[in-house]
């Protein structure tokens, strides 16, 4: 079988050309096959190589340029009989996994529970909106599939701020931001701007694209990592004290994950993803997450109406990055406070941070109609933009320099409505409903 893999290689200068070109929109002057590739890899020409500081390492941002990084992750190919054949290292370099990774789409077919107004008065975003807090100089990055904006403007009434020139277009791919097919990351775009609709929309498709090869490929994780490294590259300008910066804050939506371990290198591997906070993706999360609002999906595994793609696999559900200790993890309910049966539980994956997920917020309500007229926006892919958007309007008057994320989301924890029998944290719901008036409230803002 062949399979995608990521590769950790020590800095060289086609890895340096190759990174710095990527940040730059531009081809490489040399070509990234000129590596010192190990053997049995053959290196995807397609792939730009990501700085990741220190192999298996936490890293800063300033760590992770192309002339600071001391190691590269690029991305091959290679031949084994059996998943359980997959190599630690070739010539002394570790390999990683690349798993795929699906938009969160509910197994559910029940209708709409209440309405995107009905969100809105439960989150009392008018209360928000009298105070300015909106999404102004907020950036709201969505990696998904694609956003298409003449459908946000057809159901807004209005075209919603967007960056083209800070969006990004995958390898291989002929559509041009915003104006991809409407589908699950319009619905995502849709669901911030409920919160804040003056938020300023970043399209990154990291779902739209597949690359070539066998199994174990597809849209897979390596896509994510071209993409967080272009945000990357991004916000370290955008981020600089004293720059004068675009935007004061940006937040990162992730309405997606792997479903199953299945699609990852067997247990105990070295380089496997969904519970190795040494894994590339992660380290890479970490490093944005130290000044960047990362809100991720807890996933559709719940015990009530598990997807089927979980294969029937209904513990340890929260896998990879959607376990990371620095990310926001949301779960979702109805909007009259259910918990929605599909909605995965904690803990988390064993190897991750357990108390997952974080927080819960609305879904299952008709809002943006992307999946046809009439449909709901579905799963914990509604839940996370929803909680997005909240995050962006309290970041209008919070910025990062001020509030670091950690910090920030700390308050969203410790000011979430209790809907269990005691404070705390507990595997249907987190620490609670989302409350972002009471966070607001806790920060001075209102």
């Amino acid at each position: 079988m062949r399979i995608s893999v990521l590769v950790s290689l020590p800095s060289q200068e086609p890895l340096r050309e190759s990174a710095a070109a990527a940040m730059e929109r531009r081809e490489p002057d040399i070509p990234i096959e000129a590596a010192n590739i190990p053997q049995r890899i053959e290196i995807d020409p397609t792939f730009s190589a990501v700085p990741i500081g220190v192999s298996e390492q936490s890293s800063g941002l300033e760590s992770l340029g192309p002339d600071t990084s001391q190691d590269f992750a690029v991305r091959g190919f290679m031949d084994v009989d059996s998943p359980d054949d997959i190599p630690e290292e070739a010539n002394g370099r570790p390999i990683f996994a690349d798993p795929l990774i699906e938009p969160f789409i509910t197994c559910a077919t029940t209708p709409p529970v209440g309405s995107d107004a009905d969100v809105k008065t439960k989150l009392q975003i008018a209360q928000l909106h009298a105070k300015g807090l909106d999404g102004t100089k907020v950036a709201v990055a969505i990696l998904d599939t694609g956003i298409n904006v003449a459908h946000l403007q057809t159901k807004l009434g209005a075209l919603p701020r967007h960056d083209v020139a800070n969006s990004w277009t995958p390898p291989g791919s002929a559509v041009s931001p915003f104006k991809h097919p409407v589908g699950h990351g319009t619905m995502c775009a849709y669901d911030v701007l409920l919160a804040a609709p003056n938020a300023t929309l970043l399209d990154f498709p990291i779902l739209a694209g597949t690359v070539p090869g066998g199994a174990m490929v597809g849209r897979t994780l390596s896509l994510a990592l071209l993409g967080y490294a272009q945000l990357l590259a991004f916000w370290a300008v955008a981020f600089a004290p004293g720059g004068g910066p675009k935007y004061s804050a940006l937040v990162v939506n992730n309405s997606w994950g792997i479903y199953h371990p299945s699609s990852d290198f067997p247990a105990g591997h070295r380089g496997r993803y969904c519970d190795n906070p040494r894994h590339p993706f992660n380290v890479v999360v970490a490093a944005l997450a130290a000044s960047a609002d990362i809100v991720f999906a807890a996933g559709n595994c719940g015990a009530d109406c598990a997807s089927s793609k979980c294969k029937s696999r209904v513990t340890e559900t929260i896998m990879g990055a959607n376990a990371h200790p620095e990310v926001l993890t949301l779960a979702g309910c109805d909007t009259n406070d259910a918990r929605v049966g599909y909605s995965s539980q904690g803990p988390s994956i064993a190897g991750m941070y357990q108390q997952k997920p974080d927080l819960t917020a609305y879904t299952h309500f008709l809002g943006s109609e992307a999946s046809g007229a009439g449909q709901p926006d579905t799963g914990t892919s509604t839940a996370c933009p929803v909680a997005a958007g909240c995050i962006a309007a309290i970041r209008t008057k919070e910025p990062a320099l001020n509030t670091p994320p950690v910090n920030l989301f700390a308050q969203l924890r410790a000011t979430a409505r209790v809907v269990s029998p005691a404070a705390g944290w507990n595997a249907d719901y987190g620490h609670g409903i989302l409350d972002a008036v009471a966070a607001a409230q806790s920060l001075g803002l209102l």
